[in-house]
Order: structure tokens, then C-alpha cells, then sequence
């Protein structure tokens, strides 16, 4: 079904608010997303209740750092029973690789599962103009292919990406299965807020999307299940046509 292509960005600072939009959206959702905001608000703790709960997370919070770090941070990560997580792809080979490898080594001791290890490519948020005034001279869909290609070579899952590049993406990887999460999706009754590279999530599946991620058009509607229902319908009736 299309609602499990669906996850839910719980952009809430608080337990409370969290715990209410899950009974609310965990049977319209095929997953639930925990991002800077709610971890640092609640814990690795509360992602650990969620995820014994029965909940399937995607933590998003995007390590970026030397390699020795990340690894050891994604190790705990790993020890929470996480669906799914990301690092930067911007950390570098090294960082990616190492990663990988020990997450790898401890699910295998500890006879836990592996979660899906995701590489951040270029923000949603960010455009052209920003990139150069950062002193990057690759326009955002060239740096996105170049970190999707390399977080590949490294051994991940897949890559974070604006729908805008999922097809470029899929083309250069010729077939090789591989995850791409797109944010930066809108449906036409939401606005497109703070991000910039966006699309619909009839598009964002049709350029090859696995996963979209939504938050506010879903979290300010009136009625968030008709909402979540709404793009899960669009993305059956693309499955239905193709």
C-alpha cells in the first residue's frame, strides 16, 4: 500500500505533542520520523520506548563529524532498534565506510538488526545561489549525484534527496537497489514553507522515490488523517496508472 511509502516528520518539541499525532496518524503512516528538535527535547531514551512499542523510526540526525565519532555515535543508534538513520555524506568516504563497518560489526555480535544507513546529499532548503556563496561551485543536483554516488560506493542504503533528483539518481545508479527518501514534498494543498526544491508526492514517486517525507502538510491540517489518506491516494492512483 502507498501509506507505507509515507513518513511522518514529528516536528513537535515535546512527549506529549509526539505521542498524540502517533495515535492519531500510526495506522495512515507507514513510519514515523524524529528529528533534531524531538531528540533533543526528549532523549534517546523516548526513541527507545517508541521503537519497543512496536513504532518503526527513522531518526534523523543527520552526524556529521570525523569518522571516529560517527561511528561510535551510530553504534548507539543502532543499539536503540531503529528503522532507519542518516549521516552526512559531506563527512567524507572515510567517515561513510566507518560507519557502515562498525554498525555492521556490532548488530552482527549482538545479534541485533541491522537499520538502514542513509547519507544526507544537499539540504532541501538550500539552492544554487546559496551553494556558490558557500564557495561550492556544483549546482545542487550535480553535488547531490556526486554524494549519492560515493555514499553507494561506501556500502549505505541510500541517500536523503530532493525529489527533484531522484531520477537523476536512479539513472546514474543503473538499476543497484537503493533507497532514496525524499523530503521537500508538497501536495497542492500545502505551501512550500522553508523549503526550496520541491515537488508533489505523485512526482516524487514517479522519479523514483521509495520513501516521501511530510510533516506540516499533514501536522497543520484540520484533519491530519484525511490529509496523510489524501497523499497516500495520490500515490496509489500513480501505482495504478503506470
Amino acid at each position: 500500500m502507498s501509506k507505507t511509502k509515507l513518513i511522518f516528520a514529528l516536528d513537535v518539541s515535546s512527549k506529549q505533542e509526539a505521542l498524540e499525532l502517533i495515535d492519531e496518524l500510526r495506522d495512515e503512516v507507514g513510519a514515523f520520523k524524529i528529528g533534531l528538535q524531538l531528540f533533543t527535547s526528549e532523549g534517546a531514551s523516548f526513541v527507545g520506548q517508541l521503537v519497543e512499542s512496536g513504532l518503526r523510526l527513522f531518526l534523523d540526525v543527520k552526524f556529521h563529524d570525523i569518522p571516529n565519532t560517527v561511528a561510535a555515535a551510530a553504534v548507539e543508534v543502532a543499539k536503540l532498534g531503529v528503522w532507519m538513520f542518516n549521516i552526512h555524506a559531506a563527512g567524507g568516504p572515510e567517515m561513510m565506510k566507518r560507519t557502515v563497518g562498525d554498525v555492521n560489526s556490532y548488530c552482527a555480535k549482538a545479534g541485533a538488526p541491522v537499520p538502514k544507513i542513509l547519507a544526507v546529499t544537499v539540504l532541501t532548503s538550500i539552492d544554487g545561489n546559496m551553494l556558490k556563496a558557500a564557495g561550492v561551485a556544483l549546482e545542487p543536483r550535480d553535488l547531490v549525484v556526486k554524494y549519492a554516488m560515493s555514499a553507494s560506493s561506501c556500502g549505505l542504503d541510500g541517500v536523503i534527496a530532493s525529489p527533484l533528483e531522484t531520477g537523476m539518481i536512479r539513472e546514474r545508479l543503473d538499476g543497484k537497489e537503493f533507497l532514496i527518501v525524499t523530503p521537500g514534498v508538497r501536495p497542492a494543498f500545502a505551501t512550500n514553507d522553508d523549503q526550496k526544491r520541491v515537488t508533489t508526492p505523485k512526482s516524487a514517486v514517479m522519479g523514483g522515490a521509495d520513501f516521501i517525507v511530510v510533516g506540516r502538510p499533514i501536522r497543520m491540517a484540520e484533519d491530519r488523517a484525511d490529509a496523510a489518506r489524501r497523499i497516500a491516494r495520490e500515490m496509489t492512483e500513480l501505482s495504478n496508472s503506470i
